[in-house]
């Protein structure tokens, strides 16, 4: 399951980076260069959130399943849609891009198709982390108080979104960049994240 998981954000990260490369300086013929890198803002703002949401889902992702031991059906149904949503990314990215200089009502709405995205995906991680709480398939040795603790940070993700989402008909591109602020706060570390010389079941015990 984390071979492909991990396939998939690797092809969503090298669809970015292409899109990248398509859409640079290279591609404004008849600007001098700085004009043509200034022109190109929202491609590279596009980019750097996309970047930093994918990386910290897949950093999400990897700490997560190192404590499920056992899967079913419906785990497995839940973290097909957190990658649908995952792969979707490129494509609002895309449209956010080509239209974050465009008019109010089109920066409005290729940022709600945008905020949409990541608040699916955020939902699906909570999901997966609820069922695999509900139907026992965690690991047996792990502390009920690590597992409720890792469900209230993971909650405040899709809440963030829901805030994000309020924020795009006011200013789209301030509701972008706010993600940069809740990547950082999850990087920083917290419960359940991946310890030095620690294993999950370790991690879990000790918490």
């Amino acid at each position: 399951m984390e071979t492909f998981s991990d396939g998939v954000f690797g092809v969503v990260l090298t669809v970015m980076a292409v899109e990248l490369l398509q859409s640079g300086p290279a591609r404004e013929s008849g600007r001098e260069l700085p004009d043509a890198l200034a022109h190109a803002w929202p491609s590279y703002l596009a980019f750097i959130i996309t970047f930093a949401i994918a990386g910290q889902v897949w950093l999400a992702h990897h700490n997560l399943w190192r404590y499920v031991v056992r899967v079913d059906q419906m785990l497995l149904v839940f973290n097909l849609f957190v990658l649908l949503f995952i792969a979707t990314i490129p494509f609002t990215a895309d449209l956010l891009s080509d239209n974050l200089r465009g008019s109010p009502t089109e920066q409005r709405l290729t940022a709600a198709l945008y905020v949409g995205t990541v608040l699916g995906e955020a939902v699906f991680v909570n999901l997966t982390w609820w069922w695999a709480r509900r139907r026992a398939l965690l690991h047996p040795g792990l502390d009920p108080r690590l597992v409720r603790a890792i469900a209230r940070r993971i909650l405040l993700k899709p809440l963030f979104y829901l805030v994000a989402f309020a924020v795009v008909f006011v200013d789209p591109i301030l509701s972008l960049c706010a993600y940069l602020l809740l990547v950082g706060f999850y990087l920083i570390g917290g419960p359940g994240d991946l310890r030095p010389s620690a294993s999950a079941t370790e991690e879990g015990s000790a918490a």
